[in-house]
């Protein structure tokens, strides 16, 4: 197997024409961190689009940046950091969970996977801040859609289209993100005891009020000790997580205004910044499942007045583990390795019933070729989603298989 590996735009076109014109699948591949994420492939070569590198524009004034897709995300927000902004989604990093520690996270391939981390309760997903890309489809054609502002679209939203394709509609080669201020200030008020009923109760209630929270999430005890964050390991029970963020002068009385609307007065934890910031960093990443590695992990989404139930019924039936995010909008599952098919079949009938979908995030190539990684589709989505792979890949040249069989 060859590792083709461009350095512009134009070399990535030449490559996929000359896979397309030799009927040559290509397996596309960023950093390398989501290895082992998705339905594995059977493909002659890689291309690499990892040699795309660099922040192409950025406005701090319009609020706007530009990358090309190979473009480490660490460089990315080091450079929103230096002018005091970010990323409004809050990017997660899976690669201590799926164990490709060496590799280094690319902005192109958050994209590809349409991955956003807890603040999407409050801010959105990635999709909903991504306002441009260009990509080569699977005939080596370069296609663009979007551009400096939101509103900068006409017909089919191809934005949208390729967020969360996963490679399979094209390779990305350039993206471009509204950016945000970051906040001065941040405090998470952390409310022990609660299960989980009532820990979605709080969240839900906390995410209606007008104190702007903009994270919630609930860990139970097991997963609580394994924190590397003192204050959270040693608290000895559950922890109910309540994210603030603000102005330095204004954060202290939002924080009491929380806990007052939650009658947690007295008995709260106050994580102050840094303790804050590795917590969610924990929730963000799920780190706290990274362990043991046989295990698989689902990521399961659903309504948040659903999720404190199916996380309980689940947990129970599938002997699992796991933690709340999203206000309980987003279920993490860890499941034993006995679990002939990591408990797939009660999941989806458990979700067919309450609406949502779930992904199996990581487990052995040989289960990921044998089930169903993402939420199947009805026939006629599946009919729609086949349409527009014959649209922009008609030989199946760019990562076939990836999300769903002959697709």
């Amino acid at each position: 197997m060859a590792v083709i590996a461009p350095t512009d735009e134009a070399g990535v076109a030449a490559a996929v024409r000359a896979a397309h014109a030799d009927d040559r699948a290509l397996e596309l591949e960023g950093g390398g961190s989501r290895r082992g994420f998705g339905r594995p492939l059977q493909t002659a070569d890689t291309l690499s689009l990892a040699g795309l590198g660099g922040i192409e524009l950025y406005e701090p004034g319009e609020l706007v940046i530009r990358a090309r897709a190979g473009t480490p995300l660490t460089e990315v927000e080091a450079a929103l950091a230096a002018e005091g902004q970010m990323l409004p989604f809050e990017p997660p990093d899976y690669r201590r969970l799926l164990g490709n520690d060496g590799a280094a996270p690319t902005i192109g391939g958050l994209v590809a996977a349409n991955l956003s981390g807890p603040a999407r309760i409050a801010r959105g997903a990635l999709r909903d801040s991504l306002i441009g890309v260009r990509f080569v489809d699977g005939e080596g054609r370069i296609q663009r859609s979007g551009g400096r502002v939101m509103k900068n679209v006409t017909g089919l939203d191809l934005v949208k289209l390729v967020a969360g394709a996963h490679g399979t509609l094209g390779a990305l080669t350039e993206v471009t993100f509204k950016v945000l201020p970051r906040p001065e200030a941040e405090l998470t008020l952390a409310v022990p005891g609660l299960d989980p009923a009532r820990a979605g109760a709080a969240m839900t209630g906390a995410l209606a009020t007008p104190l702007e929270v903009a994270a919630a999430a609930h860990l139970p005890a097991e997963l609580a000790a394994r924190s590397t964050v003192p204050e959270v390991a040693g608290a000895g029970t559950a922890l109910t997580l309540l994210r603030l963020e603000s102005f330095a002068d204004f954060i202290g009385g939002r924080v009491a205004r929380l806990a007052e609307h939650l009658g947690a007065d007295s008995g709260a934890l106050h994580l102050e910044a840094g303790a804050s910031r590795a917590v969610w960093g924990e929730i963000r990443d799920v780190t706290l499942l990274a362990e043991p590695r046989d295990r698989a992990v689902w990521k399961i989404s659903t309504a948040p007045t659903a999720g404190t139930a199916l996380f309980e019924s689940l947990t129970d039936e599938l002997d699992g583990e796991g933690y709340l995010d999203w206000s309980g909008g987003l279920v993490w599952l860890a499941v034993p390795p006995h679990q002939d098919d990591a408990g797939s079949a009660t999941i989806r009938e458990a979700l067919a019933a309450l609406g949502g979908h779930a992904t199996l995030v990581r487990a052995p190539a040989t289960l990921r070729a044998a089930i169903d990684v993402f939420e199947p589709p009805t026939r006629q989505v599946m009919a729609l989603t086949r349409r527009v792979k014959d649209a922009f890949d008609p030989k199946r040249i760019l990562n076939p298989g990836r999300m769903y069989a002959g697709v």
